[in-house]
């Protein structure tokens, strides 16, 4: 029997350039939707408040008021203790990584539920119940964003190991590499993360180098180089953007395939800002890296673009909030 299509959810996709909400009714349809900036500066309180602002105006699109959802999931980045619904180390959020007590805020500021998990568990879940992973028993979510993040599934199940699995961004490709934003050298992350690609765009633009992508940024109104900057200037055919990706794009096949390599997964998915956002030509491109470090070449696994696109991390957010619960606090 299909859920009541009454029942409502809201869901939050925390990134490190914007947050993404939806109202999901008991189908799990989208019914409203909004997106905001993630703040970048200030801590803790003003991504809380950005979070509750963003959710309130995806219910005002459905025509519902906050108090009728039933919970709120957000996904986001970082270490996450899903008791307490608190975020920790996030590093690309306000705060350099301090605490965000995202439960406690949605209790105080919006008198409501609020459960949270990691961002790409989250998206990879979606895509698995309800995406490209759906028909499969085993899944890799490569989620190309500000960071590389990665979510499995094996035997149908979620597998997060002792609560640190799926740190693909931090395989390392190349012993004593380029620093990461972690701290440590040779990372995935420190070639295909955006946050990576801007500090070494901006580096080589200082030293002389040209490149439209900052004045891309600018005509936009950004103050980061977003998955929409690098696109353009792509498409622009700007030499600096196309030889950061192609590094990425090497990168990426060797981490994925290495990855594959261990699990032997029957499908890969590629999601994130990037990822979404460049689509199909570079799924492939990505597809194509990961052949000459793939161990079994001859039964490669099906990689394939993430359906829900830039709602799949907010969707899968919807997807925490569980049945029967009571919603409101009180």
């Amino acid at each position: 029997m299909s859920p009541p299509r009454r029942r409502l959810v809201g869901g939050l996709d925390l990134g490190g350039t914007k947050i993404q909400a939806v109202v999901l009714d008991g189908r799990r349809n989208v019914i409203g939707e909004a997106r905001s900036a993630t703040p970048t500066t200030d801590g803790a309180q003003d991504v809380i408040l950005a979070l509750v602002s963003t959710m309130g105006s995806a219910c005002a699109e459905a025509g519902v008021e906050m108090a009728d959802l039933a919970g709120v999931g957000v996904g986001s980045p970082g270490a996450i203790d899903t008791r307490r619904g608190v975020v920790a180390e996030a590093r690309n959020l306000p705060g350099e990584g301090a605490p965000i007590p995202v439960a406690a805020g949605f209790r105080t500021l919006a008198d409501t539920r609020a459960y949270v998990d990691n961002d790409v568990t989250v998206g990879v879940n979606a895509e698995y119940v309800l995406g490209a992973g759906r028909r499969s028993k085993s899944l890799l979510g490569v989620w190309w964003g500000t960071g590389v993040g990665g979510g499995l599934v094996l035997h149908g199940d979620p597998w997060e190991g002792r609560g640190a699995a799926g740190e693909l961004g931090h395989v390392v490709v190349k012993i004593d590499g380029a620093q990461c934003t972690c701290g440590r050298r040779g990372c995935m992350e420190a070639y295909a993360g955006r946050g990576a690609m801007e500090i070494r765009a901006r580096r080589l633009h200082k030293r002389g180098r040209k490149t439209d992508l900052f004045k891309i940024m600018e005509k936009r109104g950004r103050t980061r180089l977003t998955s929409g900057v690098w696109a353009r200037a792509l498409e622009n055919g700007d030499e600096l953007a196309t030889e950061l990706i192609e590094r990425a794009l090497g990168a990426l096949g060797a981490g994925v395939a290495s990855a594959v390599n261990l699990l032997d997964v029957e499908t890969v998915v590629i999601g994130g800002g990037l990822g979404t956002r460049l689509g199909e030509p570079y799924v492939e491109r990505i597809r194509e890296a990961m052949m000459p470090h793939l161990f079994v070449d001859d039964r490669p696994p099906r990689v394939q673009l993430a359906e829900l696109g830039d709602l799949g991390g907010a969707i899968g957010a919807a997807l925490l909030v569980p049945p029967g619960s009571p919603g409101r606090k009180r």
